[in-house]
């Protein structure tokens, strides 16, 4: 059957309909892009009635919307053309126009996921809300494949069915599959960033950071083995909820963890790296719950001491989670830290601080105040980041005097969270 053609449909229906056919002209135009009409998909016309319609085009919304159904059912496409008649959409519509923009996308979002056609996030990809060409042609890609399994009347694994679309070799792609696609594009946006500083830096990871970076073979995260481990029988906490004065002494002890003081350690705030395992432990990797006056593991917990390899990817991916109050300034500190601290290189405090401010000046960022970025603008994010080392034992020496140096399990690491860095979503401002 020859698809529809465009022309051909709004001229007849200019001859049946003819008030529908300059608002049907409009909805084509804005749904197609000037593509032929057969490239359409649900999400396609979805994302047009629920979001592109109320948000970007002018006019009667509920008038296009018919016009365009219109223009669909002549064309033979009668599903999509149910949809500019649908309660959903008249729904969608009405709340755009009554409660604003916010509450529209809201319910936009909810009546999509409820389509079936929107790829989930998969474990090996979590999608962008700013998609560069290569993702985009992965999401509408996946999205056709979860229609026609949709429409076939078969019960769907939307998971399972993206995950084998992506990764699956494809001819189209001379062989490759489109996982790798988005992969290499986020890397490379990734690489290219802001400033030639931060460029001539990240410039080599490009192919390092190609392939996973998987746990090394010789023992490593010993602090967080640990940690969890003691949490099997659950760690006792004090009134104050901290960790015995026994348990603190006792990591001093494994780990060679600096004290806050020179005399006998008193409780868990004289350790603060103990601090940052316990919170990496609970709030980034969810693995440890206080439940009174215990800290226990949790199902996530003990899915992570089970597998080594999902324990390692999430630890090395909390190098560069942003702590409490913290934002992309302070991520970006600790990211240049790492890329220059990767090849096990010993650099004096002083010397990785004066070679990271040349870095996020060269971003463009600034002080509160507007001035470049000082020197003690540095203390708290690269604080942070050798709490974070030390706690899983990724540097040489933890004392605070030594020179900053990764062990070949901390490059490892570094490169891990790196790469869980340059692969992440990208996502508008407040989206995460």
């Amino acid at each position: 059957m020859p698809a529809p053609d465009v022309a051909a449909l709004l001229a007849e229906l200019e001859r049946s309909e003819p008030a529908a056919a300059e608002p049907a002209r409009v909805a084509v135009e804005w749904l197609t892009g000037g593509e032929a009409l057969e490239t359409i998909s649900q999400l396609d016309v979805c994302e047009f009635l629920w979001y592109t319609l109320p948000v970007k085009v002018t006019g009667d919304r509920q008038v296009i919307a018919r016009a365009l159904g219109r223009l669909l059912l002549l064309g033979g496409m009668d599903r999509y053309a149910a949809l500019c008649d649908s309660q959903t959409t008249a729904q969608i519509l009405r709340a755009y126009a009554r409660e604003g923009e916010e509450a529209g996308t809201t319910a936009y979002q909810q009546a999509l996921e409820a389509t079936g056609v929107l790829p989930p996030d998969i474990t090996e990809l979590a999608w962008s809300s700013i998609m560069g060409p290569e993702e985009l042609g992965a999401h509408v890609a996946c999205a056709a494949a979860l229609e026609l399994a949709i429409m076939s009347g078969e019960p769907v694994d939307r998971e399972a069915l993206t995950r084998r679309w992506l990764t699956s070799p494809r001819s189209e792609l001379g062989g490759d599959c489109w996982l790798n696609r988005v992969h290499g594009e986020r890397l490379n946006r990734w690489v290219l960033g802001r400033g030639n500083a931060r460029r001539e830096l990240a410039q080599p990871f490009e192919v390092r950071l190609h392939a996973p970076i998987p746990a090394p073979a010789e023992p490593h995260l010993e602090p967080l083995w640990w940690l969890l481990g003691m949490a099997v029988e659950g760690v006792r906490l004090t009134e104050k909820f901290n960790v015995s004065r026994a348990m603190v002494t006792e990591s001093v002890d494994r780990f060679g963890w600096d004290a806050l003081t020179t005399g006998s350690i008193r409780g868990e705030a004289d350790v603060p790296t103990l601090t940052t395992l316990r919170e990496i432990a609970v709030h980034d990797l969810r693995a440890l719950r206080r439940t009174g006056r215990k800290l226990v593991l949790t199902p996530a917990g003990r899915g992570l001491a089970r597998q080594s390899e999902s324990l390692w990817t999430a630890a090395t991916t909390a190098l560069l989670a942003p702590a409490k109050g913290e934002h992309d300034f302070e991520i970006s500190v600790r990211e240049a830290a790492l890329m220059l601290l990767a090849d096990g290189a010993a650099l004096p405090y002083e010397e990785l601080r004066d070679r990271i401010l040349e870095v996020v000046n060269g971003e463009g960022w600034r002080s509160a105040a507007g001035a470049r970025v000082a020197p003690l603008d540095l203390s708290a994010p690269l604080g942070e980041l050798q709490r974070r080392l030390d706690a899983l034992d990724l540097r040489a020496d933890c004392s605070w005097r030594s020179p900053w140096q990764l062990t070949s399990v901390g490059r490892a690491a570094a490169l891990a969270a790196l790469r869980a860095q340059a692969l992440r979503p990208r996502q508008y401002a407040g989206m995460g």
